[in-house]
């Protein structure tokens, strides 16, 4: 990275970039003052760049520009802004950058999260729509009671490992969907290289927000392996033969139990079936964007629920209230069902204030802007890539009285509709316009059911020591992209005799 026709390069990309913005129709958003040729280098961090984003926001407004080597960057840190322009101009504001590192080195342009706005991203959204559209969510209810049920009996005979049982579940349960295939043990080899592979995504290759040196300077991707700086294209082969492994070997499967008549129907088997439409293009698509179903949904149901844990115990509260009113809906002699939901005010606002407090992405992955735009005045140049800052607007004091506190009761007050839209955090957590997670509907539903049968079976607390003193949880954050707090001490045991009975009656009958 220190040799000469690099730094050539940087004055050269440098020089054109600002004879670029002079014919520019506005001024550029504020930002940080950059410094010469580098840009904001020193201003980005690899580690929780929300939070600098926001403190951003608080100098400069709610668009704020930071630019990397003439790379246009801009945080969009209000609803207003976020709405107008990734929402309401998601024509001009869908496509994704044309990332070397993440896309062509390390195999993930074929994903939803990286795919170029386009006939293929149109393609995937069908296929998505077709998995994961409200309407078809109701039929995948009974699997993910299923699922939700096998969870908590895992919870209750190890609750110290309530992490490796979340996993178990967020990814059984999108396997058993698209893939057909039923995870065995928490050890499973498709959870672990599910696991194994997100976390390569989301802490590696999507760090900092996913830009390396190669996206600024593509002809850094001819450097031999053998010269000084050329690490990355080394991590990247390594990367790339893994992520291409998590795409296969799924699909794999259910072609392989088509093929002996052992197959389960899912997502995956149901289209392969009609062998009219399997084409090598169809068969592409449908194999990488089930496997983005999958890797959409497994962290984020992770990251929730581990907030909801979280927030459970330290609030035992609004706990007691949350179980008070599931008991009085739900009674002592069933579990949760989807039909008690609009019964369950409480348990909805705990839901909702989990998705706002925790936050599972705080800062979006880029979109990039397909074409020049001015908006309120301010000039944003076509190739700027923009990220939305959920942390920012879910910790908006004006929105959001006394943001940092868990507060349930928020969500029970009456508020016109306007307003309701701006503060349900649904309309940002999951994303953007065209480029909302693909998994939402899924992880809507599965979250829900899962936290309303914690609720109605456990009793959550903190953990004590040897002399019965609480231990006050540590809280530490590790993921580049998802909130996902590291492993904390909590107690979890069930509320009484009655509901492992309950229990043991929905494991009996699933026999």
């Amino acid at each position: 990275m220190n040799s000469l026709w690099v730094v050539a390069a940087v004055l050269a990309f440098s020089f054109v970039w600002h004879r670029k913005s002079k014919a520019q129709a506005g001024p550029l958003p504020p930002g940080p003052t950059p410094v010469p040729i580098l840009g904001n280098v020193r201003d980005l961090t690899a580690k929780e760049l929300w939070l600098a984003a926001t403190k951003w926001a608080k100098q400069f407004g709610d668009v704020v520009h930071v630019h990397i080597v003439g790379q246009g960057l801009v945080f969009l840190n209000s609803p207003e802004a976020t709405m107008d322009l990734l929402d309401r101009k998601g024509s001009i504001y869908g496509d994704k950058p044309a990332l070397v590192m993440a896309g062509e080195l390390c195999g993930c342009e074929t994903m939803v999260a990286f795919t170029r706005y386009g006939d293929e991203s149109r393609r995937q959204r069908r296929l998505l729509n077709q998995a994961f559209g409200v309407q078809v969510i109701p039929s995948y209810h009974p699997l993910i009671a299923t699922e939700t049920h096998s969870f908590i009996q895992r919870l209750v005979a190890d609750p110290s490992n309530y992490i490796d049982h979340t996993r178990r579940y967020a990814g059984g349960l999108t396997l058993s969907v698209i893939y057909g295939y039923e995870a065995v043990g928490n050890n499973d080899k498709f959870l672990s290289l599910g696991e194994e592979c997100v976390d390569i995504l989301s802490n590696k290759i999507a760090s900092g927000g996913g830009i390396w040196p190669v996206d600024i300077f593509p002809s850094l991707k001819h450097l031999p392996t053998w010269a000084p700086g050329s690490g990355f294209l080394i991590k990247a082969a390594e990367w790339k033969a893994k992520m291409e492994e998590f795409v296969d070997q799924p699909y794999n499967f259910v072609k392989a139990s088509l093929t002996a008549g052992t197959h389960v129907p899912s997502f995956c088997s149901m289209l392969l079936e009609d062998k009219e439409k399997c084409s090598p293009q169809f068969e592409f698509d449908l194999k990488h964007t089930a496997n983005s179903m999958y890797s959409a949904s497994m962290d984020t149901t992770i990251t929730v629920f581990c907030h909801f844990l979280l927030a459970m115990v330290l609030h035992p509260e609004a706990l007691a209230k949350a179980q008070k009113e599931v008991d009085s809906v739900v009674g002592p002699d069933r579990l949760p069902t989807f039909s008690d939901r609009p019964s369950l005010p409480f348990v909805e606002a705990i839901f909702s204030e989990t998705l706002r407090w925790g936050v599972p992405v705080p800062l979006s992955l880029p979109h990039r802007l397909m074409e020049d735009d001015v908006y309120r005045g301010m000039f944003i140049p076509k190739g700027s890539l923009i990220f939305g800052n959920i942390w920012a607007i879910t910790r908006d004091e004006t929105l959001f009285p006394n943001a940092s506190a868990f507060l349930p009761e928020r969500y029970m007050e009456k508020v016109d509709p306007a307003l309701a839209k701006k503060r349900d955090p649904r309309s940002y957590v999951f994303g953007f316009g065209r480029r909302r997670c693909p998994g939402v509907n899924l992880v809507e539903s599965s979250v829900w059911l899962m936290i309303t049968t914690v609720l109605a079976t456990l009793n959550i607390s903190k953990a004590k020591d040897d002399f019965g003193n609480p231990i006050e949880p540590k809280i530490d954050f590790n993921n580049a992209v998802f909130r996902i707090p590291d492993k904390f001490q909590c107690d979890i045991r069930p509320r009484s005799e009655q509901a492992l009975k309950v229990l043991r009656q929905a494991e009996a009958a699933r026999s």
